[in-house]
């Protein structure tokens, strides 16, 4: 029962943490105030930023499951979730910080920039994450 409510509060944690960073980006971007008129349905720049999310989404997994390979035998796989984790996350934060740079307006004006900052953010843990997994995986023997 403890651990079980410890893992929520470290989830409930992490969220909320999560959350604040994304906010922080949006305010360092002066992006975080809402649109005059706010555009419904998707747009290329909020599908845009959704595939970034997504791929940095895909860098945290990945770069997670390196951390848990490198400690175990599978030195070649998690070598190879590394390099997806960097990868990807590079990729990420790179198209997270263009939807926030060529953004003209706030949240609700269909340019994506909520997706924008959640990559970035995202796209930078699955970076520190997969450079940690690099750390711990033991070196290939030729």
């Amino acid at each position: 029962m403890k651990r079980t409510f410890v893992f929520f509060l470290a989830a409930v944690a992490a969220v909320v943490v999560f959350a604040g960073l994304v906010y922080v980006v949006l305010m360092a971007t002066h992006l975080s105030d809402s649109a005059a008129i706010t555009v419904q349905g998707p747009t290329t720049r909020r599908l845009w930023a959704t595939t970034a999310s997504v791929l940095a989404l895909l860098s945290v997994v990945s770069g997670g499951l390196a951390m848990v390979r490198s400690a175990g035998r599978f030195g070649a796989a998690a070598r190879l979730g590394v390099i997806v984790a960097l990868a990807a996350g590079l990729i990420a934060v790179i198209n997270g910080a263009l939807v926030l740079a060529v953004a003209n307006g706030g949240l609700g004006s269909g340019n994506g920039v909520v997706g924008g900052a959640v990559a970035l953010v995202l796209g930078l843990v699955g970076m520190i994450i997969g450079g940690l997994a690099l750390h711990r995986t033991k070196p290939l023997k030729s």
